[in-house]
């Protein structure tokens, strides 16, 4: 059923006339309006029922409509929530925004800019909805030694299912901590080969000179040192897997010996003449980008495609939503049993902490602030005060997400991609921006080819471009913020933080 069809709509407008114009828009766009003029009458009825979408009025006779969204936000985390008001502010609208409205209309209004904000609202409900819908359909929350159940883990853990029995090389990408081992053993123990030998050897611990020998094993005599012939990674690895983590770091007159070594399964201790086979699924991580490497000159091309066969790229932790809190009770819940401590579980203000932080170090780090909060603390729940200074003190804020959004490759990057084309022709920003993949080979553009074609008189100042970028977008969706903040792929709150700083430089500017 399509929810912008019909809907249920508490309207909370304190003039009578106002309200009266108000409904008849709403039921225009076939809502089923109750209207209140009091937030205690809105608060009652919301006990009795609760509506699609909430349209508040900020200033009300009894209280404030910013109380009421924060009663809304706490136990009817559902409705989305509409805010208008005759006195808006940038500060008031961020205000709202932060604290969960979908979006802000200044009053006077018409019907058809109302339309429209109701319209993109349904159907963002429509959409979380069936998204938590799929979500609660999966059914691995945990997987092969991983915690989580959001969305981009599903995606990681069906991957790893469909390859598993494949002998192609699979490389993974992700920032540090993020569980690239977890990743390699799980391809390893979810496939035909778990029954042999899972072997890592990590390429940016061992010294330059030694390298060679851990993966390839050496003789007796080969070099100082060498009392006794020595199996390498390649040998034991043999009917198994090798886990060749931090690859980019390997020195690159290695490469070329470990390229063979992929093409053909033959290779040669240090110091031997003989050469051996083995049978081996190679599986490489690192924390870079790999095409960069290879751009750079610190990574082969051809060694490139041998091992980024199937690419398996893990999300950081910080867009992981939910999994943060279900991470952090199975951390507990082990730290716990080993500490012999008896934490029941986090207050809600220590989960908010826990959700909102961004999490540079991923889940190696959240490890680390679990097992501090434990060793040190006793209790039953886990409080805000125990939690460590960086946490508490760091500055709540949206945009953690939109960074990695900007610089990671999503499933949803074509899609974005093909609805900034809508605003393309009036955004000359936006107009040169191509589709690129951060993992696969991109056209290369020459400094000086830019500069020669850039005069000095041309350059202005970012935050100009950026003004008319994110202003070009917000006309050509009517007016619409939360639409174009999404084209835009950041957050609607960072354009209305974004105009407030505008309006002051401009201010800062103008002749006195």
């Amino acid at each position: 059923m399509d929810i912008t069809s019909s809907f249920t709509t508490l309207l909370v407008e304190d003039s009578m006339s106002l309200g009266a114009l108000y409904t008849e828009y709403l039921r225009a766009d076939g809502a089923r309006v109750t209207h209140v003029n009091h937030g205690e009458d809105a608060l009652n009825e919301l006990k009795q029922w609760q509506p699609d979408l909430l349209v508040l009025d900020i200033q009300l006779p009894d209280m404030s409509g910013m109380d009421i969204l924060a009663a809304v936000q706490k136990d009817y985390p559902d409705i989305t929530v509409i805010m208008i008001t005759a006195h808006g502010t940038i500060d008031i609208a961020v205000d709202a925004m932060r604290s969960g409205a979908f979006d802000f209309l200044v009053k006077p209004f018409d019907a058809k800019r109302l339309s429209i904000t109701v319209r993109n609202a349904l159907k963002q409900r429509q959409l979380v909805n069936l998204v938590a819908k799929y979500e609660s359909s999966l059914p691995k929350p945990r997987f092969m030694g991983f915690v989580g159940e959001s969305l981009a883990m599903q995606t990681v853990y069906k991957t790893i299912d469909c390859v598993a029995n494949s002998k192609a090389s699979a490389f993974i990408v992700g920032e540090s901590g993020t569980g690239k081992e977890v990743c390699a053993n799980a391809i390893h123990h979810a496939g035909n080969r778990c029954d042999g030998p899972f072997v890592a050897l990590n390429c940016a611990s061992i010294p330059k000179d030694l390298i060679e020998s851990e993966i390839f094993g050496h003789t007796k005599g080969a070099f100082t040192g060498a009392v006794a012939n020595r199996d390498g990674a390649a040998t034991r690895a043999h009917n198994g897997t090798l886990f060749l983590d931090e690859i980019c770091e390997m020195d690159l007159e290695l490469q070329s010996k470990l390229l063979r070594f992929i093409q053909t399964g033959v290779f040669q201790r240090v110091g031997a003449t003989k050469e051996e086979k083995v049978d081996v699924r190679f599986v490489s991580a690192t924390n870079r980008i790999p095409w960069d490497e290879v751009k750079a000159g610190r990574f082969r091309e051809d060694l490139f495609y041998r091992l980024h066969v199937i690419p398996i790229e893990l999300p950081p932790l910080r867009v992981r939503g939910k999994d943060i809190l279900l991470l952090a009770s199975s951390l507990l819940k082990e730290y716990n049993k080993e500490e012999g401590k008896k934490f029941k579980g986090f207050s809600s203000d220590a989960k908010r902490c826990l959700t909102n932080y961004a999490w540079p170090g991923n889940v190696r780090q959240l490890q680390n602030v679990i097992r501090q909060v434990v060793v040190l603390n006793e209790g039953d729940l886990v409080e805000l005060d125990m939690l460590p200074l960086q946490l508490t003190t760091a500055e709540i804020s949206q945009p953690k997400i939109e960074s990695d959004a900007a610089n990671k490759p999503t499933h949803s990057t074509a899609a974005v991609a093909n609805n900034l084309n809508e605003i393309a022709e009036s955004s000359p920003l936006i107009s040169n921006i191509e589709p690129t993949n951060a993992y696969s080979p991109k056209p290369q553009h020459s400094a000086d080819s830019v500069v020669a074609t850039t005069s000095n008189d041309e350059i202005e100042p970012l935050w100009l471009t950026e003004k008319r970028t994110i202003e070009s977008a917000i006309a050509r969706c009517d007016g619409n913020v939360p639409k174009a903040a999404a084209l835009l792929d950041i957050s609607a709150s960072t354009i209305y933080r974004k105009r407030q700083t505008w309006e002051e430089l401009e201010n800062s500017l103008a002749p006195s």
